[in-house]
């Protein structure tokens, strides 16, 4: 039986640039964790971050390369994965991101045919249409997160082999979403107390990090046209600024208070307890001017039970148009989804509680990929 199980042991070598936060992050941790509990052997390259101490203690092992720098100086680092890959018998490489694609592609493509790994990639994003975004299409299988990026892949990149694509949705763990779950009331003291404008306030919460594409600005103005109608709200923009969009954090600040909207909006900067502020959230919004490829704090906040609106596109609409089609708004018709939100404030429609998008299916699906793959005859 020993024999058996380790001659079904799999190395599986996941790459991306960092392990900060994000849910590409989150995913390779949860793939890492799965292929641990299954008996496997999961390895990671990044550069590190604050996610590496989780990923080891699950047993998965990090390897701290520089595999996602946007540099030409990257790409001495092929031969050395190239070694890399040889010394711990890796059977499946699986590049989550364009840079550390490109580097494991190269290696992969000098090793012998009939004894290198097998080569996967994950397209998480509706990427810019170039040379450089179809590295993502090259594994010889192509993880697509949604049906939105399905779609997208055999539209701009034609000539990838449908066959070659499988979607498996990014999932959320229900135990750690429970529909209806609440914080206990001392972290819900300790938030008011840093935010006392937010007390006794129906809260519209518009998580993501802070860019022009998550649609900040339309929240800003939704936020003042339901204060000018008398509803008591307030806004919460959840996430973090790097360092090369502290400008257009300025902007939003100067925004917030040239609208006399200092005391009905808080910019809450990165947290740690996102699923806290979704739990006791009145609204969760998803307001990105380009289509989403999954959208995962939709899902987050719908298994909660909490009611969630979003654009009509990509895949946060494919996502609501499952669990929560109440919350559908049109996009660039900011007067009915406006209107739309005043609904869903005063006469709130229940989400159903379900087992949507399980994190099991995620898992099961991209650890039966690796096994088959692995048996695969190569072509």
């Amino acid at each position: 039986m020993a024999e058996e199980q380790e001659k079904n042991r799999l190395t599986v070598l996941q790459l991306l640039p960092a392990l900060e936060s994000g849910g590409v992050e989150r995913g390779t941790l949860e793939i890492a964790r799965a292929l641990v509990e299954q008996g496997h052997r999961a390895l990671v390259m990044s550069a590190g971050g604050r996610l590496v101490a989780p990923l080891t203690e699950s047993g998965a092992e990090h390897f701290a390369w520089p595999i996602g720098h946007k540099s030409f100086k990257t790409l001495r680092l092929v031969g050395k994965l190239r070694k890399f890959l040889l010394e711990q018998n890796v059977d499946i490489v699986h590049a989550r991101s364009r840079v550390p694609a490109w580097i494991a592609w190269l290696a992969w493509r000098g090793m012998s045919p009939t004894t290198r790994p097998r080569f996967v990639t994950t397209v998480h994003g509706l990427y810019g249409v170039n040379r450089y975004s179809r590295i993502m299409t090259q594994g010889e299988r192509v993880i697509a997160v949604s049906n939105t990026v399905r779609d997208y892949i055999l539209h701009e990149y034609p000539d990838t082999l449908s066959w070659r694509i499988q979607v498996i949705h990014r999932g959320v763990d229900g135990k750690a979403y429970p529909h209806g779950w609440k914080p206990d009331p001392a972290w819900q003291q300790a938030f008011f107390a840093q935010f006392p404008n937010a007390a006794g306030k129906l809260l519209l919460t518009l998580p993501g990090r802070i860019t022009r594409l998550k649609g900040h600005e339309c929240f800003i103005e939704l936020i003042a046209r339901m204060k000018r109608r008398g509803l008591p709200v307030h806004g919460l923009i959840v996430g973090g600024a790097s360092a090369s969009k502290q400008r257009y954090l300025q902007k939003l600040r100067y925004r917030v208070r040239s609208m006399g909207l200092e005391a009905d909006i808080s910019l809450t900067g990165q947290r740690d307890d996102l699923k806290n502020i979704l739990a006791i959230s009145s609204l969760v919004l998803s307001l990105s001017t380009q289509p989403e490829s999954f959208g995962r704090t939709t899902l987050e906040a719908l298994r909660l039970g909490v009611p969630t609106a979003g654009y009509d596109h990509g895949g946060v609409g494919e996502i609501l148009r499952v669990i929560y089609p109440a919350g559908l708004l049109p996009l660039d018709r900011i007067d009915e989804a406006c209107q739309r939100l005043v609904q869903l404030l005063q006469d709130p429609e229940p989400v159903p509680a379900g087992d949507f998008f399980p994190l099991r299916a995620m898992l099961d699906q991209t650890l039966a990929l690796y096994e088959q793959l692995a048996r695969t005859p190569r072509r």
